[in-house]
């Protein structure tokens, strides 16, 4: 119920404050394990990603946020999961994995972290390579554009903005299927971060 009246409130303020635009929800499978991939620059996104979303999402948080107090009791009731960021957290590559083999939604930033620099994109951390090829479920790239816009970096504030949350077309993993080692995950985190970059050129 919480997960519900959190999407509702998040779907609000995405089309009052952000006027927003949802393209490609089609290419979202509505049953099976999937992982969605998005950039990451405003604390806004996983509120907007989930929002756009037609199924009901699990997200993996960086974990200090879940030693916040209301905040972190909030996350975890709708279906978050923390992660230890820029390292290999074999218990969340686990969890995640284990959600994706029962079915589930699965969103990540693969990025790590909020990207504040000028560079449109930041590399691909590890972990979503490692979920991906243990999975073996559809990857989704999605772009958050103009996000940055709706709640800038530092503000605690909403300003009006147009953004658009765009979900593009699976990635084609399959020739990694089998795979092992750095290599293949680094290749996996490759692809998916230029799948979401030219999601971000067709649409911005």
């Amino acid at each position: 119920m919480l997960y519900w009246i959190g999407k509702i409130l998040a779907v609000l303020v995405c089309r009052f404050f952000g006027r927003w635009q949802v393209i490609g929800q089609e290419n979202i499978p509505r049953t099976g394990g999937v992982l969605v991939c998005a950039n990451h620059v405003s604390y806004i996104d996983p509120p907007a990603l989930g929002a756009g979303c037609p199924r009901r999402v699990y997200f993996m948080a960086k974990e200090p946020l879940f030693r916040i107090p209301v905040l972190g009791f909030l996350i975890r009731k709708v279906g978050a999961f923390p992660v230890k960021t820029h390292s290999a957290d074999r218990a969340a590559i686990r969890k995640a994995v284990d959600l994706l083999h029962k079915g589930e939604c699965v969103a990540m930033f693969p990025e790590g972290t909020r990207n504040l620099t000028s560079e449109p994109l930041l590399p691909a951390e590890p972990g979503v390579g490692m979920i991906a090829l243990m999975a073996k479920v559809p990857v989704i790239p999605a772009a958050l554009i103009n996000t940055a816009k709706l709640l800038p970096p530092h503000s605690m504030f909403l300003r009006f903005a147009r953004i658009k949350v765009v979900y593009g077309k699976p990635v084609d993993l399959s020739d990694l299927y089998g795979a092992h080692g750095k290599e293949a995950a680094q290749e996996v985190g490759n692809r998916v971060m230029a799948a979401i970059g030219e999601l971000l050129k067709q649409h911005q």
